[in-house]
C-alpha cells in the first residue's frame, strides 16, 4: 500500500529528499573495492587490452587517466569519449595524427572515429602529455 500525499511543502520536501536519495544510491560505488580510484598501480603492473563489445565503445576519462588506457576496435568505430574529470582533457593521437577530438570540457561528451587503416595508434592528453593511452584497430 502506498503512502498517502503529504500537503503544501512537506509533500514537496518529501519528494525532494526521495529524489536526492535515489540519485546517490545511483551513484554510488557498488564495485566493492577499499582502494581509491586514484591509486596508482604497481609500476610491474600493466593493463591489459580492452576489445570493444558490441556496441557502444567509450573511453572514459576519470582522475586524470584514460579507462581503457588500451582500447582494441574494428577500423571505422565510432568511439565516445566522456570527460569525468573537473579539467578540460584531448584525446589526441601522437605520431600520425590520425584522430584528435579537441578540447573535451568537464562534464562533456564527444565522438571520434577510429582510422581505417590497422594498427596501433598511442594517443594522449595534449593538455596533460602524461596521461597516456593506446587505440588498437584490428
Amino acid at each position: 500500500m502506498c503512502a498517502p500525499i503529504l500537503p503544501g511543502r512537506a509533500g514537496i520536501t518529501v519528494a525532494a529528499a526521495v529524489v536526492c536519495t535515489t540519485a546517490l544510491v545511483g551513484c554510488s560505488n557498488s564495485g566493492g573495492s577499499s582502494t581509491p580510484s586514484s591509486a596508482t598501480p604497481p609500476a610491474s603492473a600493466s593493463p591489459s587490452p580492452t576489445s570493444s563489445p558490441a556496441g557502444k565503445v567509450l573511453i572514459t576519462i576519470k582522475d586524470f587517466a584514460f579507462e581503457p588506457a588500451r582500447l582494441t576496435v574494428a577500423p571505422g568505430t565510432l568511439i565516445t569519449v566522456v570527460n569525468k574529470d573537473a579539467a578540460t582533457h584531448t584525446v589526441t593521437a601522437t605520431g600520425s595524427k590520425a584522430f584528435d577530438t579537441g578540447n573535451v570540457a568537464s562534464g562533456r561528451t564527444v565522438s571520434f572515429t577510429a582510422p581505417t587503416k590497422p594498427g596501433t595508434y598511442s594517443f594522449i592528453c595534449t593538455i596533460h602529455p602524461y596521461m597516456k593511452g593506446s587505440l588498437i584497430v584490428r
